[in-house]
């Protein structure tokens, strides 16, 4: 056991009682020990923490929120100060053997690129949080560049600490990395193929925190609530969550709202099915009886239609002017309402227009409105809805059957039947 500079010092206090080496060595590293604390505590406890109060109060809104981050960071900085301190002091202070100083000044040196290693870590999450409280951080997410650079760091790290635990050059160790690179691509396949993907998303604006977007392979139907290196989580609808590989929202298809959400409206396209059968030319008489249930002079120019007119041409008129005139759809953005080709479930008829609201409860709430209140005036203009035979008469086929003979079966058929 070497006796080092501070034991010297110290073991005359000792010459007077037996074992004095012993005792020497052991006080020497109780106070290699107690320094070690007692930086940890003073840097942890009292320096760092004073920072971070001035710090803060130059920008309490955005610095505040780091807090965490930051009290994590000042956690790392004072473990850091003690591996360098119980290196710089280790031949000083710890009287050791040859066998157990190597080993300890290994530990201390490994630890010592570890906290390095998490100080980066550390430095590049809180420079990506502020980054984030910035206006344009939503249309350029760098969630993903921040994983890699963190990737990095601990890969370098590693190597670092393989090669101290070998007594090996960095060099050495890297050039044994062309013997495994299939190894190490196919390891790692999904994080580079989800760097490059996330710069392509970043570079063209793909995909953002805060977009709807909808994914049908992998049943995502909901807002993107964090754009990592691997994966895209979506918070659906239902509350649930789905992760999707980054690289498959390049390779792959799926469909973002964001246009809608920026745009004026959102779009409605409905349609009612009309029995063509219940489409006919009308009259002065026909147009005076809709008056009578419908103010028609405020939603069609009755001088601009076409003489004779049907009743369907009529209808198409009035639904337009309604959805012109409604509070709640944008007219500023394409509206009308046309007639699409016959089919053999009725003559499909179209309305097309914009919401203004374009939150989803308020969509849909306008929908069945307008619907609704279509629906409702149909038989005003004598159309009807097709619909396909549930086997059960309305009142006025009842009344219609009534009048017609009935098939009566003979008694001995229905003896017959008992039998």
């Amino acid at each position: 056991m070497n006796k080092t500079h501070l034991q010297e010092l110290i073991t005359p206090w000792f010459e007077k009682v037996p074992d004095a080496f012993f005792l020497s060595a052991i006080t020497a590293s109780s106070i290699g020990i107690l320094s070690l604390l007692f930086v940890y505590l003073f840097t942890r406890r009292l320096m760092l923490p004073g920072i971070q109060k001035v710090v803060t109060k130059l920008s309490p809104e955005r610095i505040g929120s780091l807090s965490p981050m930051l009290t994590k960071l000042n956690k790392r900085i004072a473990c850091l100060l003690c591996c360098v301190l119980f290196l710089a002091t280790f031949d000083s202070v710890y009287p050791v053997n040859a066998i157990a100083q190597e080993i300890l000044k290994t530990i201390g040196q490994a630890l010592l690129i570890i906290y390095i290693g998490f100080i980066i870590s550390s430095i590049v999450s809180i420079a990506g949080a502020i980054y984030n409280q910035l206006d344009f951080a939503r249309e350029v997410p760098i969630q993903g560049l921040i994983q890699v650079v963190k990737l990095i760091t601990f890969i370098v790290c590693s190597i670092l600490i393989v090669s101290i635990v070998l007594e090996k050059s960095p060099t050495y160790i890297l050039s044994g990395f062309g013997a495994i690179a299939a190894v190490t691509l196919l390891v790692f396949k999904d994080t580079i193929l989800g760097f490059v993907a996330s710069i392509q998303i970043a570079a063209n604006r793909l995909v953002t925190y805060g977009d709807w977007i909808q994914v049908d392979n992998y049943g995502a139907d909901g807002e993107v609530i964090d754009l990592g290196l691997n994966t895209v989580k979506v918070r659906n609808w239902d509350n649930t969550i789905t992760t999707i590989p980054t690289y498959m929202l390049v390779a792959g298809s799926f469909k973002n709202w964001r246009g809608m959400q920026e745009s004026g409206g959102r779009r409605i396209k409905r349609s009612l099915n009309i029995d063509m059968n219940s489409i006919f030319l009308v009259d002065d008489d026909f147009k005076a009886q809709i008056e009578a249930a419908i103010p028609l002079q405020e939603y069609i120019r009755l001088g601009t239609l076409p003489d004779p007119v049907s009743n369907l041409g009529l209808f198409r008129r009035y639904a337009e002017g309604y959805l012109k005139q409604h509070s709640k759809i944008n007219t500023s953005l394409t509206l009308m309402v046309r007639e699409l080709q016959p089919l053999n479930h009725g003559l499909p008829i179209e309305f097309y227009c914009f919401s203004e609201d374009k939150r989803w409860i308020s969509y849909e709430h306008l929908q069945a409105e307008i619907m609704d209140h279509l629906l409702a005036v149909l038989p005003v203009f004598g159309l009807r809805a097709y619909q396909s035979v549930s086997g059960q008469l309305s009142p006025a086929d009842g009344a219609n059957m009534a009048g017609k003979p009935s098939i009566k079966v003979p008694n001995n058929a229905v003896q017959g039947q008992h039998q």
